[in-house]
């Protein structure tokens, strides 16, 4: 009997004593949900396929925005580089020779034009002198063989002005295809200036950099292996945007207003009080993952609520920030109600 009764009585203090070390019920205008810490999660992968040559960071190292992260073997693309650069050389060269075949069509375009203006001089003295003959002939001043050899001479100086003319058109065409050749030449130029550019810009982002503060969270790859373009190299969390997801049921989702006031305590560190506010209401429910609630709350529909912890206050406690972590949110519905003692700010040092 006596042993019955020092059981009983343990059972008994054992209860009292969870009872005592439990927080009061909650005052109506605040609501709980179960949650989890997460944060936003960033691949940092390869542009291009390659092979890794190395990676500067572990799991667990902070990181900066902008810090070198891991480096990716760049020597094809090296070699493309140069091979575009010797085009390019090549491309400069035959602009300059079509600039000097447009200068060379130039001159025989003005050659072709002085001999036009000398046939057109020739012909015109050889019509007036055609007229005078005429002229004699008739009077019979003339023999009618001058007549016909001036005549001769006049259609040989307008067929020599035919074929100066037919020498400018000639000339004019050269002169086109010239031009057209600069432009192809110069348009070569730019190709290739926009090739090395493309091939310097994956040199470039071989060199795999952080794109925000942060914490290595995998390695998801090792140096020397190749990777196909979009390899993924590093996972990173982003400790500048954490927050917590639960969920709440209908009737109290509904009096949940962006920016409300929001207390976490995280399972791991029950001695802290976190702020945060509501950055996203759900505005379609679901049913709640089993990971969260009870079997008897997954029958109820709920929405989901997300509570962002502010930048600044992560910033202050970097180091202790960690994802994963479980936890519970309560939310002020009623911005009157006063937050009990339990869930006043309490933050480590």
């Amino acid at each position: 009997m006596l042993i019955i009764a020092l059981v009983v009585g343990l059972a008994a203090a054992s209860v009292f004593a969870w009872q005592a070390l439990q927080p009061q019920g909650l005052p109506a205008g605040i609501v709980s949900g179960n949650g989890r810490i997460e944060a936003v999660e960033i691949d940092v992968s390869t542009k291009v396929a390659g092979r890794i040559a190395e990676i500067m960071v572990n799991e667990g190292d902070f990181v900066r925005a902008g810090q070198v992260l891991a480096v990716m073997n760049t020597d094809a693309l090296q070699a493309q580089r140069r091979e575009a650069e010797a085009q390019l050389q090549r491309a400069r060269i035959a602009v300059e020779t079509a600039r000097s075949l447009v200068t060379q069509r130039a001159a025989e375009k003005g050659a072709a034009q002085a001999v036009v203006a000398q046939r057109q001089a020739e012909l015109d003295a050889a019509e007036k002198r055609y007229e005078r003959t005429q002229q004699l002939v008739r009077r019979g001043a003339a023999p009618q063989q001058r007549l016909d050899d001036d005549r001769a001479s006049q259609q040989a100086a307008l067929a020599a002005l035919n074929a100066a003319r037919a020498q400018v058109a000639a000339a004019e065409a050269g002169s086109s295809a010239a031009q057209s050749q600069v432009v192809d030449a110069e348009a070569a130029v730019d190709a290739t200036q926009a090739s090395i550019q493309r091939i310097q810009a994956d040199i470039d982002d071989s060199t795999l950099r952080s794109p925000r503060d942060g914490r290595v969270q995998y390695r998801v790859a090792q140096p020397g292996e190749v990777l196909p373009a979009g390899g993924r190299v590093l996972n990173l969390v982003d400790l500048g945007d954490v927050y917590m997801t639960f969920f709440l049921p209908t009737e109290d989702a509904g009096r949940v207003a962006l920016g409300t006031e929001i207390r976490l305590i995280l399972d791991a560190a029950p001695q802290y009080v976190i702020p945060a506010k509501a950055s996203f209401v759900a505005d379609v429910a679901q049913f709640t993952p089993k990971t969260v609630e009870t079997a008897e709350e997954r029958q109820k529909l709920m929405f989901r609520i997300r509570a962002q912890i502010s930048p600044e206050l992560l910033q202050q406690h970097i180091r202790q920030v960690k994802t994963g972590l479980p936890g519970v949110a309560y939310l002020r519905t009623n911005p009157n109600v006063e937050w009990p003692d339990f869930l006043q700010i309490r933050l480590p040092q």
